[in-house]
């Protein structure tokens, strides 16, 4: 897994290669050669960007931006032909409000860490086809994101 950090801090980016390595094992999506990227904005860039992308004019905690059209259930094996020349395949991309997260962090009793982490999960989820417009979606998306965290030790009350 390849990721291409933007405005990340550096003592984060560890971290958010073992989620991601987490996050593919736990959905069966272990592959060689896959790439993303993840940025870390302002909350007036995040507030443009869902302005522009959703319609929606409010800043927000975490956008995705999906480059593959899969679904829940669907595995990124399925998708060998979208491989670049390069034999990278790029699910894309996702952008986090740092503010928005650090406000969050205060407000839910734990660590800017773990909620950029909560955040960064949730976007890769979103890339690897899952969603959370039904209950039944968003159940299986919560539980599969505190177990990601969990193996990392970043649970509700460790981090």
């Amino acid at each position: 897994m390849k990721i291409y950090f933007n405005n990340v801090p550096i003592l984060l980016m560890r971290n958010f290669k073992k989620l991601a390595d987490v996050a593919l094992e736990l959905t069966g999506n272990k592959a060689e050669d896959i790439a993303l990227g993840l940025t870390f904005i302002s909350p007036e860039g995040i507030q443009k960007l869902n302005k522009e992308q959703r319609g929606v004019d409010k800043v927000t905690d975490v956008l995705s931006f999906p480059l593959l059209d899969i679904h829940e259930g669907e595995k990124l094996s399925q998708f060998e032909g979208e491989r670049l020349p390069n034999h990278i395949l790029p699910l894309g991309d996702i952008v986090i409000c740092k503010d928005k997260a650090k406000a969050q962090a205060k407000e839910y009793g734990h660590s800017l860490k773990r909620e950029v982490s909560f955040l960064f999960v949730h976007g890769l989820l979103h890339l690897l086809g899952y969603d959370h417009m039904e209950k039944e979606e968003e159940s299986r998306m919560m539980s599969l994101t505190e177990n990601i965290l969990l193996n990392l030790g970043l649970g509700r009350k460790d981090g």
